[in-house]
Parts: structure tokens; sequence; C-alpha cells
């Protein structure tokens, strides 16, 4: 990325806590989870380094046109109006394979469905790999919007999740994967 590119970044608070938002010049580029003060700041150092450019937040009097357009589609995801989200993205912060599962993910496993690490695996020519999908699960810079939340375990239990299983929990069962807790 070069030194001209510039890097806005907001936190948005969302019904599963606040999210970290950081969009560059072509698309939303990360997505953090629990953004408290130590998040942000352990997200703005990874950003920099991964991104060759320093984050600013966002101005509130000339709002970042990414970042507003992610917040917009974040609430009325949250909300239930949104299946699919459609803001530009900036796949910068990944590459190789982890880039491929991503990619393939965010193309094939729509709102209300899921998919299991072996048949990701499968799905991107490397049937073995479903541990490898895993690691690039956990390394998935933009979650929610790139839905990491759909991938689930084979024996049909839902796997992990950097967000946490909580969290995991409440996007699929806003997604009717699961059914919505009673408290």
């Amino acid at each position: 990325m070069s030194g001209d590119t510039r890097c806005a970044w907001v936190v948005e608070r969302t019904p599963i806590g606040p999210l970290f938002l950081a969009a560059t010049d072509d698309g939303l580029v990360n997505v953090v989870f629990h953004a408290d003060e130590r998040g942000v700041g352990r997200s703005l150092a990874r950003l920099a380094a991964g991104l060759g450019v320093r984050p600013v937040p966002a101005g509130a009097a000339e709002p970042d046109p990414v970042l507003a357009r992610a917040a917009a589609e974040l609430t009325a995801y949250f909300e239930g109006g949104l299946r699919d989200f459609r803001l530009p993205l900036d796949w910068s912060l990944v590459s190789g394979f982890t880039g491929q599962v991503l990619r393939e993910l965010a193309a094939t496993v729509p709102f209300g469905s899921v998919v299991g690490y072996r048949e990701l695996a499968a799905r991107v020519g490397d049937p073995g790999a479903a541990r490898a999908v895993g690691a690039a699960m956990g390394a998935n810079p933009l979650p929610v919007v790139v839905p990491c939340h759909r991938v689930v375990a084979a024996d049909g239990g839902i796997g992990g999740f950097g967000g946490g299983l909580e969290t995991k929990r409440a996007l699929l069962a806003l997604e009717g994967v699961l059914p919505q807790p009673l408290f």
C-alpha cells in the first residue's frame, strides 16, 4: 500500500458489542470484535504494520463514505433487513490460501446457511485442508461481513470463533440457523 493511501477507522456500537471498523480507499479492510480502548490500540498497531500506513480516526464533520456505508449495512443486518453485504472490500490484509478460502466463503455461503471446514476446503481444491480452513477463519480480517461465523464443525458443533462462541451463536441465531436464546 502506498504512503498516500489513507486508512480511516471508527468504533460502531452493535448488538454483539462494539466493532472496530477500518477502511482504505479500496474498501472496508478490517472489522474487529470487542473494540474496547485496549483492543482499538492493538487493532491500530496491526493495521499500521499490515498496511504500511497510520490509520486515522474518521472525521465527524467529513465522515468516511466506506465506513458510513459499512455502519449502515451492519445496522440493517442486525435489524434483520440485510442479507448480503454490498460494500466494497479491501483484501490487502489476506493473501494465499487464506485469501482464497475467505473469498470462496464470501461468494458461496449465503445468509442463513452454514458450511463445514472440510467442505470449504474441498471447494477451494484442497479437501484435506480442514484445519488450514480453520486457521483462515481465525485470520479473517473482516468477520461478520465475510461470514466466518457460518463455518461449522463436521460433528454438528458450531466450531470455534475469534469473536467468542456467544457471538457466533448470536450471529447464527440472527440468521435463523440456531434458535434465538430464551434469555
